[in-house]
């Protein structure tokens, strides 16, 4: 980076970091996600020149964000609870059997230990856990709470199911919600897309902070990411190589374009087949729902080391989740597991290719950390930077890929 500089600069416009960037060369300007910047010079697409605390470098364009006093809602609400309260979505969680189920599994196996329990259910949605509750539990209560239009429909459904003796309905977001009482258990579907994505998980901390009693259960208890080195060649060949010879014409000039484009983000709703796992996978992050706090869910890492199981192209890695919910009791715990080795859900897995594949053999290790970072400005939002080397403890040998989701 340059501590001082002579050339002619503007007063300079104010940006802020997305990510993290680590300047290669004195001509660069480190940042952290989260800095603030003064842009003096953005006659490149790529590279802006920039200011920080009086150093000066080159920046990235595409990791800063221009604060504006006009700037778009941060939890960008009317777009969130616009999609939940229309039908899409609720079909498509209603019909992913094996999420619904579980929750179901849940209320049944812990049917007695619930009866004169009083229970909230955040985000409920159509009502579906309260439902179960109330009709196979028997609690003292129910609250279920639902921000988006949604709600109006909900208790109608209550009623319909001869419910509305157990279950009440609240239309409101978990950080202005008022409640007659605090809650001996509180249920919640937040989980995303690699588990954070739409960071519902602060509104259940919240609601989680303020209602839940002392000793009280959260459900789920604990939540964990996992990840796989794997192979993606459909993918690939879908995206890249399709560029090399089609029709017979030779359109390899636009791999360097299609890589950009297809590549730099991830892939949701992808499927996984186990024989394209090249190792076992790891769990990398653990949350438990109990000491977690709303502060921890800015900045989240594991690290990894894997062993290749048998030669094959390594494409890049694949994302999942899965969620835990203990008994009330003494019985066993319930998963939900959202990965190639489960049955499918409607998250399936996500999936993160490398910009190209590296061949690897049988007992190579793979090593290195994934990092998840909440966006600073869209707070529904986040980056997941991945860190990894082959057979090597050289820092210089380490490549690193950030995605952001969305933006």
């Amino acid at each position: 980076m340059i501590e001082s500089e002579s050339r002619d600069c503007n007063e300079g416009e104010e940006y802020v970091g997305l990510v993290d960037f680590v300047a290669e060369g004195d001509e660069q300007l480190s940042f952290s996600v989260g800095d603030k910047l003064l842009v003096h010079d953005r006659s490149s697409d790529v590279w802006w020149w920039a200011e920080m605390q009086g150093r000066f470098g080159y920046v990235p364009s595409s990791y800063l964000h221009q604060r504006t006093e006009d700037m778009e809602d941060a939890w960008q609400d009317d777009e969130y609870f616009g999609n939940y309260g229309t039908l899409r979505l609720h079909l498509e969680m209603l019909s992913d059997k094996p999420r619904t189920e579980t929750y179901r599994q849940v209320i049944l196996s812990n049917s007695a230990a619930l009866r004169e329990k009083v229970v909230l259910d955040l985000g409920c949605g159509t009502g579906v856990i309260s439902l179960f509750c109330a009709l196979l539990a028997k609690p003292a209560g129910v609250y279920a709470v639902e921000a988006s239009s949604m709600a109006e429909h909900t208790e109608e459904l209550v009623k319909q199911n001869g419910c509305d003796g157990v279950v009440t309905v609240f239309q409101e977001r978990a950080e202005n919600l008022t409640l007659p009482t605090k809650v001996d258990v509180l249920v919640s579907e937040w989980m995303g897309n690699c588990l954070l994505f739409e960071y519902m998980l602060e509104s259940v901390l919240l609601a989680r902070d303020r209602w839940l009693k002392k000793g009280g259960m959260m459900w789920p208890s604990s939540a964990c990411l996992t990840i796989v080195p794997c192979q993606a060649f459909s993918d690939y060949r879908q995206k890249v190589e399709f560029w090399e010879n089609p029709y017979g014409l030779n359109f390899s000039y636009l791999q360097s374009l299609a890589q950009k484009e297809f590549l730099s983000k991830p892939k949701f709703s992808h499927h996984l087949q186990p024989e394209d796992c090249l190792s076992t996978p790891a769990d990398v992050i653990t949350l438990d729902m109990v000491t977690i706090q709303v502060s921890d869910l800015e900045r989240l890492k594991g690290e990894f080391t894997f062993t290749v199981e048998k030669s094959g192209m390594f494409h890049g890695f694949t994302v999942w989740f899965s969620a835990h919910f203990q008994s009330l009791e003494d019985g066993p715990s319930i998963e939900l597991n959202t990965g190639p080795y489960s049955e499918i859900t409607h998250w399936k897995q996500t999936l993160f290719m490398l910009d190209a594949p590296v061949s690897v053999e049988e007992g190579d290790i793979i090593a290195g950390s994934i990092r998840l970072q909440r966006n600073p400005i869209w707070r529904r939002h986040l980056s997941i930077t991945f860190l990894w080397n082959i057979n090597s403890t050289e820092v210089s040998t380490v490549k690193t890929k950030c995605f952001p989701m969305w933006r």
